[in-house]
């Protein structure tokens, strides 16, 4: 074999499990749908609610209560999240509040939630 298989064979595995990695489920997170998120604000008390989109795409609206703490920001602001707290997150699609729970995760949050489809599956009412 020689260095170029190699080398094809490695870079194939690593976006197999680059791939993987993003779209895999994330042990103890709950995947809500739109009605089910909704339902799950209105009947818990301790909870926060993240919006982790960018501050531009916040402008276009927001689920009321919602702080924003971007994906991006999400390692540098864990701190300022109560971990005795509920956290329900949200994106535009689904995809970056995912990641955000797997950060949340790995720093010892345990009760996660995540709006499936995003804000762009969102029934309920925007703050503007």
């Amino acid at each position: 074999m020689d260095y170029t298989s190699i080398f094809n064979i490695v870079a194939l595995a690593f976006l197999v499990w680059f791939i993987y990695s993003r779209f895999a489920s994330l042990k103890g997170l709950n995947n809500l749908s739109p009605d089910q998120f909704q339902e799950e604000l209105k009947g818990k008390r301790n909870y926060v609610l993240i919006d982790v989109r960018e501050p531009g795409e916040v402008k276009q609206g927001y689920i009321p209560g919602a702080i924003n703490i971007p994906l991006s920001h999400m390692k540098q602001k864990v701190g300022e999240i109560q971990k005795n707290n509920h956290v329900y997150l949200y994106c535009r699609s689904g995809m970056r509040s995912k990641q955000a729970a797997r950060i949340l995760k790995k720093n010892g949050f345990n009760e996660l939630s995540h709006l499936q489809g995003g804000i762009m599956s969102w029934k309920g009412k925007l703050t503007k």
